[in-house]
């Protein structure tokens, strides 16, 4: 049964909020970060992204980027942009876009929860992703970009944050990109007793974003058990930073593909080729697919309904999985995308890009784009209760939790 537990959180003072959040490190290439963090000196991505305070010949991984992280920090903290909460709570943290909102609680994960799959994966995590963050949280001290978690929604859970969301918020701003972010603090000890056994009454929590930063956390905290051994399992570092969402409130879009070419082929035999396990129709305008098993495909001008035929499809919950199908049946045997995790010829685009982006990328750089229909969150529970692995780039969630609103240090 999942321990998650309130923390003392080290947050921006009210009236910098807005300046202070920001994306998370891994959406920003560095020249990218380093014009965000031009435009505003505030945003918690200088931290995260240190680099952003170096010349371009300083590597990203040098070791006094990660020593100018911590000194940023605590340099921040005692100018008194951050503040720190005189004990530990939860947290309410809820995002709105486009109308629809969501609503979790912030508190700390168990790494041992981590280890012992009780928060589920559906990713596998490459080790030189991890190496940056597990440096990052190790030389700042520090949890900066909280793990998004999911759970069965939880009648008990729900009605706290309902009535506690009808107070006033602590924090309450819309973002550049229009996304609404609000803050309550938990003050009850009793509402606080009630989460805490709520968590303890339901068989697992589930990685919904974030996979590589939990890992990299869950290491830091491994590591720090090896360098204290009478540890007892209550320091901070045996626990990671989290909003935990229930699943009936949480928004999946769709993760599409593009193609550099047509593998050797025309397109009059590529489309041969596709129709042997789809059935293939013209369209007048975008497709956005609607169902499961359909696809969109742009190609040489023209927007195409993908439609799987029903031998093709499966009810295992990996394999019948859209992005699944779509690899089995035409990336990898018509187009010769074996391994869409390394291969230089396939890019993805989140579906918050819109299918504008699909079009342009063709008519610039790509040969054939394909439009998903987005992976559920029913689906992902599915693979992960498994025990299996989702195939990469399954899953785009929106909107995108902040960095900087909430700091868990470790020690």
């Amino acid at each position: 049964m999942p321990t998650v537990r309130p923390f003392r959180s080290i947050r921006p003072a009210e009236a910098l909020v807005h300046r202070v959040a920001a994306l998370p490190y891994d959406v920003y290439n560095r020249k990218e970060a380093c014009a965000e963090v031009a435009k505003e000196p505030l945003s918690f991505l200088a931290i995260d992204r240190a680099e952003t305070q170096f010349s371009d010949d300083v590597s990203t991984y040098d070791p006094q980027v990660y020593a100018k992280a911590r000194q940023m920090l605590d340099q921040a903290i005692a100018d008194g942009v951050f503040v720190t909460d005189e004990k530990a709570y939860y947290y309410i943290y809820e995002l709105t876009m486009d109308g629809k909102s969501q609503s979790g609680i912030v508190g700390c994960s168990s790494i041992d929860d981590y280890q012992n799959n009780i928060v589920k994966k559906h990713e596998n995590t490459r080790e030189e992703k991890e190496q940056d963050r597990i440096r990052h949280v190790d030389t700042t001290d520090a949890h900066t970009g909280p793990i998004f978690l999911a759970y069965r929604s939880v009648d008990a859970i729900n009605s706290i944050v309902e009535r506690v969301k009808k107070e006033a918020p602590l924090y309450d701003f819309t973002a550049d990109d229009g996304i609404r972010h609000a803050v309550w603090i938990i003050k009850s000890d009793d509402d606080a007793k009630a989460i805490a056994e709520a968590f303890a009454s339901i068989p697992c929590t589930y990685i919904a974003d974030g996979h590589h930063r939990c890992a990299s956390a869950v290491k830091v905290g491994l590591k720090r058990r090896a360098e204290h051994p009478d540890y007892t399992g209550a320091e901070e570092f045996n626990y990671f930073l989290s909003v935990l969402f229930p699943d009936d409130q949480l928004y999946i879009m769709p993760y599409n593909r593009t193609v550099k070419d047509l593998n050797g082929n025309t397109k009059e035999q590529f489309l041969e080729k596709v129709r042997e396990k789809f059935t293939v129709e013209e369209k007048d305008e975008a497709v956005q697919p609607q169902k499961k098993g359909n696809f969109g495909m742009y190609l040489s001008g023209q927007w195409y309904l993908l439609c799987a035929k029903p031998e093709i499809l499966s009810d295992d919950p990996v394999e019948g999985l859209d992005v699944s199908v779509l690899q089995n049946n035409l990336l990898r045997p018509v187009l010769g995308i074996d391994d869409p995790r390394t291969d230089s010829r396939i890019d993805f685009i989140g579906g918050i890009r819109g299918l504008s982006e699909l079009s342009r990328r063709v008519s610039e750089d790509m040969t054939v784009a394909f439009s998903m229909y987005a992976t559920s969150i029913a689906e992902l529970l599915a693979v992960a209760d498994a025990g299996l692995l989702m195939p990469p780039k399954s899953t785009w969630f929106e909107p995108k939790l902040r960095s900087g609103i909430f700091i868990h240090r470790l020690s």
